[in-house]
């Protein structure tokens, strides 16, 4: 049965206090208390630095059975070798991880490319082999070029996610390439008809036995947690049948 996981790009924020934490919660409780209310989270911690065992042990005693982390890849993957010659960080990169996935509690590993790094399918071709199967990876592609029929068919060939990534910039197409679906919502706001279009998008994939991931935007306020409680919330109600 497919599932939805819905949350924001970080937790450890104060000023989400007194709208989302309560007013005297202290921050070493804040992932417990978020765990209770969203079933995921997007780590932007693991991009500038390898996730420590003493961490990872310490997110799995303090979450749910079916919580899971979303990973953002190193930046030494995707920013400065920008995805060459990348065949002995990568499995460093992943061993790093693999204390959540033994825990069932990994969620998708979003690789986020540079705005300035355009399409080349043969890299990507030749990347998408090193990656270790069975985890779910999702690709966010901030140049326009990238969009294009050629990657999309190398990245369903390889199951692997086109990320959808919405800005007040760009929208990434929402093109299915995986058997997950994968949605980074940027904007600082939306209206209630655009929570509503979400939610239909994810009904459609879960009636087709998709699951799907959805952060929302972190950021100084709270409101990106709000979304995420709601759209978790409105989206993950049994789906209606006929």
């Amino acid at each position: 049965m497919a599932e939805l996981f819905v949350g924001t790009s970080g937790w450890a924020y104060p000023s989400w206090k007194p709208a989302f934490y309560p007013e005297k919660l202290a921050q070493t409780k804040f992932l417990t208390y978020y765990s209770g209310h969203l079933n995921t989270v997007e780590v932007n911690l693991t991009f500038r630095q390898l996730l420590k065992d003493t961490t990872a042990q310490k997110w799995i005693a303090q979450t749910p059975e079916r919580f899971r982390f979303g990973i953002k890849a190193h930046q030494v993957i995707t920013h400065i070798k920008r995805l060459k010659n990348t065949d002995d960080f990568v499995p460093r990169f992943f061993s790093t991880i693999e204390p959540l996935a033994q825990a069932g509690k990994l969620g998708p590993v979003l690789f986020q490319l540079p705005p300035n790094m355009k399409a080349d399918p043969k890299l990507l071709e030749e990347f998408l082999r090193t990656l270790p199967k069975g985890v779910q990876i999702a690709f966010e592609f901030r140049h326009e070029s990238w969009f294009a029929d050629d990657i999309f068919a190398c990245l369903k060939q390889h199951n692997r996610a086109l990320c959808v990534a919405e800005t007040e910039e760009r929208v990434t197409p929402d093109v299915l390439t995986a058997d997950f679906a994968y949605y980074r919502y940027r904007k600082p706001e939306y209206t209630g008809e655009e929570r509503q279009a979400m939610v239909r998008r994810m009904h459609d994939h879960m009636a087709a036995g998709r699951d799907v991931f959805a952060y929302f935007k972190h950021e100084e306020t709270p409101q990106g947690a709000i979304y995420a409680v709601e759209l978790l919330n409105e989206a993950g109600k049994p789906l209606a049948t006929e």
